[in-house]
């Protein structure tokens, strides 16, 4: 019989159910215990009337029961749409009203919030609340149900799935427009985590701590993968990077995973001693991660190994690069993980030579179905196999990622940018992501973000945006000369950047990555409208 998710949880119920499965905050949940709140609260949703393919939106922080709710769905054989804890009601109601969802998972407080948006949800009919009870005069059109309510029927579950179900709706924002719903069945999850837990080695002794939003692939697949090994997952919602290292310490993680802004925190600070005896995997993905916080991340907690990933949603993950290769190829992002192809092949589908720029394409397994009620973006990205790359059934769909990649002659891959990202300037194009690294090299920069923006004579201009590195206390008129002084040493003219700003933060996305395309709509009419009087 096909694997499907909720049997992760149930295999280790049957061979170690004492084991440590999840633990949030004071709360602690064997595999055992784990499996019967699992059971009873996918009878829960069967009794509400949840009929497979139904989506179930669920609208909460990390905590048991949003990890109850998403692997319940799925066994019902319902879509999970996990939707990020930090959006606000107008970009939820997007959500829930372009996925369809007839189920809603979320607090009394956020129900609240959500109060004036939900009417327009029209497919929307059960309200489940998991931390007391709503009034119901306050949701006149749904029906509202009480997390414990929903508990108390222990009726088998029936469902009829296979793993080429669907599973999940992930929600990812794109460069342009609204956030689109990428589908997921239970193969493309529970391969993705079976390939991610053999390259990282995770075994059932491992604590990982989980930071990112499971509404991101990579905080669900984290997930996945400690179940998929039957580990522990210690869920936290933190205010502070500092709150993370207090937990890694008293909670004994093994491994920890996130993204470039957090790493560039955490790596500024300080860690205890004990933690090497411990915390022996680190992981980044959701973009490039600079030379200088790899070897501040490394003198700091020298007994890690860090792994760089490489993902999208629509693929789950692609590839990685092993610790061992990291001195040799800090830039890299390696090569296909385990149950993923990648090629890199010019417009006309032929193969790219050694290094030279072309889109990275996936097969395989771990490719998604397509978006969720948007065939046009569907047939955009999901197209037959190029030529460079092998055919194994003529129905077969691949990913056209649109991002530049390029391949060195040992097969290893180094991003150069997305193409919607990519800047033209002075009859050039620029990858953000070179000059990024030149700003990171210079020492005086914390976080770094570069994009083009429309000017009149250049095309593009390039706008670049920094943070102060920790310590520095310069004026930012003074930090940007400095920053601006190494870049004319270590890049040629067309790509300085035309205006740089240094600033206290820079604006996120709820994922936790630089919100680029926020600071690009900031920017867009800046040198159309503005003497041109900023070349550095």
């Amino acid at each position: 019989m096909s694997r499907l998710l909720h049997h992760l949880i149930k295999d280790s119920a049957q061979t170690e159910p004492d084991a440590s499965a999840l633990t949030s905050g004071k709360t602690h949940l064997s595999y055992g215990e784990l499996q019967h709140h699992l059971e009873t609260t996918a009878a829960g949703l069967q009794n509400l009337g949840l009929k497979p393919g139904d989506r179930v939106a669920v609208y909460l922080p990390k905590q048991p029961e949003t990890v109850l709710a998403l692997f319940a769905t799925a066994w019902t054989g319902g879509i999970f749409v996990p939707v990020n804890p930090l959006l606000k009601p107008a970009q939820v109601a997007h959500i829930l009203h372009d996925c369809g969802a007839t189920v809603l998972v979320t607090s009394v407080d956020r129900g609240k919030l959500l109060a004036d948006v939900l009417p327009a949800c029209t497919s929307l009919q059960h309200l489940i609340i998991t931390d007391g009870t709503a009034q119901p005069e306050t949701f006149p059109s749904l029906t509202v149900t009480d997390w414990q309510a929903l508990q108390s029927d222990n009726t088998p579950i029936h469902t009829d799935i296979t793993d080429n179900s669907i599973a999940a709706i992930l929600y990812t924002s794109g460069s342009t427009g609204r956030p689109k719903g990428v589908v997921l069945s239970h193969r493309n999850l529970v391969l993705g985590a079976e390939s991610v837990a053999q390259y990282l080695g995770t075994r059932t002794s491992d604590r990982l701590l989980a930071v990112l939003p499971l509404s991101f692939d990579y905080g669900l697949n984290q997930l996945i993968t400690a179940f998929h090994a039957g580990a522990s997952v210690v869920l936290m919602n933190y205010l502070l990077p500092r709150d993370i290292v207090r937990t890694v310490s008293r909670e004994r993680i093994t491994t920890l995973a996130g993204v470039p802004s957090l790493w560039m925190q955490l790596a500024s600070l300080a860690w205890p001693e004990d933690i090497t005896t411990h915390l022996r995997t680190l992981t980044n993905s959701g973009g490039h991660l600079p030379v200088p916080v790899i070897k501040s991340l490394q003198q700091r907690l020298p007994a890690s190994r860090l792994f760089l990933m490489y993902g999208l949603t629509e693929a789950f993950r692609s590839s990685y690069l092993p610790p061992e290769e990291l001195a040799a190829r800090p830039a890299s992002m390696g090569k296909a993980i385990p149950h993923a192809e990648l090629a890199v092949v010019r417009p006309d589908g032929t193969a790219c030579a050694p290094d030279e720029p072309g889109e990275l394409v996936h097969a395989g397994p771990l490719v998604a179905q397509g978006y969720w009620n948007n065939p046009a973006a569907t047939e955009r990205h999901f197209r037959p196999p190029p030529a460079a790359m092998p055919v194994h059934n003529t129905s077969e769909k691949v990913l056209w990622s649109g991002d530049t990649v390029t391949m060195d002659a040992d097969g290893y891959l180094y991003f150069v940018g997305r193409e919607d990202d990519m800047i033209k300037t002075s009859g050039y194009r620029v990858s953000p992501t070179e000059v990024e690294e030149v700003l990171h090299a210079s020492g005086l920069v914390n976080e770094a973000t570069v994009f083009g923006v429309p000017h009149p004579t250049l095309g593009q201009a390039i706008v670049a945006l920094i943070t102060p590195a920790t310590g520095t206390q310069v004026d930012d008129a003074t930090a940007v000369q400095q920053v601006l002084a190494h870049c004319r040493a270590a890049l040629p003219a067309f790509m300085l950047p035309t205006h740089m700003e240094q600033r206290e933060q820079l604006p996120k996305t709820p994922n936790g990555k630089i919100d680029r395309q926020r600071l690009k709509q900031a920017f867009h009419a800046h040198f159309t409208e503005a003497p041109l009087t900023e070349t550095p």
